[in-house]
């Protein structure tokens, strides 16, 4: 079956970047970034409660604190919270205290929407990790990579990408896609497409493994 109950995530965090999944074999994980972004946010949101998936969702605190009540709704719904940074900067110069100063702030900006939150992981705008890995996992966050990226940022319309994501994925590859950040109301509907495509290939939707 496509999705799984959101599980208890293990503690101790290392400082590795993440890409696969945590099931191996026929998995893939599904990871948005950018959000929360109305409306493609909710109309995703909706897509994935109707085929019954659990994603991750990497939010920028900027979009947290203009939209917590779609944060309220990604938690409601049992997804997983990625610290994706307050302002979307490249952090790959920033000094270990710059990093965490950014990171803490943005949690707090996820836990003013959404009072004790979990929040799991941590990824870098523009995969410019420098010393966050380590900041993060001192915070509690796995930093989360991707093995495969959609290129969604400039929109190539919904076909194009339903035939990156069917030629792309591959066993217990973490998938970058976007909620935010612009227009994606295409990505929306190619998740819409290809899920019922995996399903009847034998794949399952797993959350990112815990550690490295």
């Amino acid at each position: 079956m496509l999705g799984m109950a959101h599980p208890v995530l293990a503690d101790n965090p290392i400082p590795t970047v993440v890409d696969s999944t945590r099931s191996g074999g026929l998995s893939v994980g599904f990871t948005f970034d950018d959000g929360p972004n109305p409306p493609d946010t909710l109309r995703l949101l909706d897509v994935l409660r109707e085929h019954h998936v659990k994603a991750v969702f990497c939010l920028w605190g900027d979009h947290v604190r203009r939209h917590p009540e779609i944060v309220r709704q990604i938690v409601a719904d049992r997804h997983t919270l990625c610290n994706h940074s307050m302002h979307h900067d490249d952090m790959a110069t920033w000094s270990a205290e710059q990093i965490r100063a950014d990171l803490l702030e943005t949690s707090a900006a996820i836990r003013a929407a959404v009072p004790g939150a979990h929040i799991p992981y941590f990824r870098a705008p523009y995969g410019s990790w420098g010393q966050t890995p380590t900041v993060a996992a001192d915070l509690g966050m796995q930093a989360l990579g991707w093995r495969m990226a959609i290129g969604d940022w400039d929109p190539p319309g919904t076909a194009e990408l339903i035939r990156r994501l069917r030629e792309g994925i591959t066993p217990g590859a973490v998938v970058l896609m976007h909620d935010g950040g612009g227009d994606r109301s295409q990505t929306v509907d190619a998740v819409d497409a290809v899920i019922p495509a995996l399903r009847s290939e034998g794949w399952h939707l797993s959350l990112p493994a815990r550690r490295g």
